[in-house]
């Protein structure tokens, strides 16, 4: 029985702020190597017999998604998730679109775009373990072979052995105290939830209908009445809307009377929070993690992310640093689980800083504001190779571009024109223009915007934008 991979990309990361924000979750980050989280997740699959794996996000991330599965070559069906509905209803669109697409039963190998894995051989020999026991009926979880008395993770106690590889599942516990926990441990009859998943998609489908008819059938509808929208399947707003929110756990894996477990000891974190990504990191002989353009001075156990500038510390302990363009944060080490509860405060005060970054994905490229004043924007452009933006007009404001990279063709009215690195050229407030990138390699520019308004909404769409 084929395995087609289910990858749920929602999620907004708020623990590991101020990297990773709404706009820009950590699974779309590269956190761990050179590849986002996201990529990670998809490249340890490499080996596995897989089929063409089904990417689950949310609408405003689309963009950002497709350029990372085209970096690294991977196919994807991508569905768009209009409202968060946690974890029950996205796994069971998945499955609706793997019976649409799929003649012949198939197993659904649910992972998170968010998780860590560090021993890539006894990962995959656990998922081919699962397979084999979902291709037999069962709905199974991973459980992750515990190694320290964790607080922060649900845990799964495992009953009789179904054969060397696989238990039936006792019980699922919620997050227990230390004392708890420490006894969990002990017994070595316990195991971390993962949140992973294998099971045919028809079995996963029937137990939902059991268990929660409610969440099945909106669902169902939702699908139906589902679209294409270039390379992305556009789930209705309004109907999914409707549907109840439900983890699988509560939804199915603890009503139904077919759960298994497969052990796995593969080095997994769920990156959590920066701890949990400080226990990934590689440290100096101080204990100093640390990434970017760091410079310490008799400091130790400290763990320092920069991303445009010099952080430089005296004399500093068992603090998180992390600096971006446009938020600092410092706090204690032991503080890492409270950094979420600031940034609902940020939130509740109206900050953008909380959600957004200055760098905005768009489906033609992306662009980062530099400076902002009452009657200007500097912007910093960056066209894909054969795209272009939409052409529009603007009623409150002029725009400068100035190509520091690449060539533009340029329509200014009834004009059509190029412009090469080191020219500019001007767009009256008014005129209808567009922008486009004939050439092969990124085209960078500088746009310099002036006018009493500059807000994102004051563009009137003649044509829609191109790539």
């Amino acid at each position: 029985m084929k395995t087609v991979p289910v990858i749920l990309a929602g999620g907004t990361g708020l623990r590991l702020w101020p990297l990773s924000r709404k706009s820009r979750p950590k699974q779309f980050l590269p956190l761990t190597s050179d590849f986002s989280m996201l990529q990670e997740t998809l490249l340890r699959l490499k080996g596995l017999d897989t089929l063409e794996p089904i990417l689950i996000c949310n609408d405003e991330h689309r963009f950002m998604a497709a350029e990372q599965l085209r970096e690294i070559d991977i196919r994807a069906q991508i569905l768009l998730e209009p409202v968060g509905r946690n974890t029950a209803p996205a796994i069971a669109l998945a499955a609706l679109q793997a019976e649409k697409t799929y003649a012949e039963p198939v197993v659904l190998l649910v992972l998170a775009a968010d998780h860590a894995i560090q021993n890539l051989e006894v990962f995959q020999q656990a998922v081919r373990n699962a397979a084999e026991e979902a291709a037999a009926g069962q709905l199974v979880t991973f459980g992750i072979v515990p190694t320290y008395a964790a607080t922060g993770y649900g845990y799964i106690k495992a009953g009789a052995s179904r054969s060397q590889v696989a238990h039936d599942v006792e019980e699922f516990v919620e997050k227990p105290d230390a004392s708890t926990a420490e006894t969990f441990l002990a017994s070595g009859d316990y195991y971390w939830n993962s949140g992973m998943f294998a099971f045919q998609a028809e079995r996963f489908l029937a137990e939902l209908g059991v268990h929660r008819e409610d969440i099945l059938t909106v669902c169902q509808q939702a699908m139906d009445e589902a679209t294409v929208d270039l390379d992305f399947i556009r789930i209705p707003a309004e109907r999914f809307a409707a549907c109840p929110s439900d983890s699988i756990d509560y939804a199915v894996m603890e009503k139904t009377r077919h759960a298994s477990m497969v052990p796995m000891d593969a080095g997994w974190s769920d990156v959590g929070n920066w701890s949990a990504l400080r226990e990934l990191k590689s440290k100096d002989a101080q204990g100093n993690d640390c990434h970017g353009d760091v410079w310490l001075e008799t400091s130790e156990n400290n763990s320092i992310y920069a991303t445009q500038r010099l952080v430089a510390g005296v004399g500093i302990k068992d603090l998180i640093i992390v600096e971006t363009d446009d938020a600092v944060l410092v706090a204690h080490q032991s503080e890492s689980e409270s950094i979420k509860v600031l940034v609902n405060r940020l939130k509740q005060a109206g900050r953008s800083e909380s959600d957004l970054h200055k760098e905005v994905f768009r489906p033609w490229g992306k662009y980062v504001s530099l400076v902002e004043g009452s009657r200007f924007q500097v912007k910093r452009i960056t066209v894909k190779p054969g795209a272009s933006l939409s052409l529009q007009k603007h009623y409150h404001r002029a725009e400068h571009w100035v190509v520091v990279s690449g060539t533009a063709q340029v329509v200014r009215g009834t004009e059509t024109f190029m412009v090469t690195e080191n020219e500019s050229t001007y767009i009256p407030c008014g005129e209808i223009h567009r922008l486009h990138n004939p050439g092969c390699i990124d085209l960078e520019l500088i746009e310099v915007q002036s006018g009493s308004y500059l807000g994102e909404d004051d563009i009137v769409r003649i044509e829609t934008c191109q790539s």
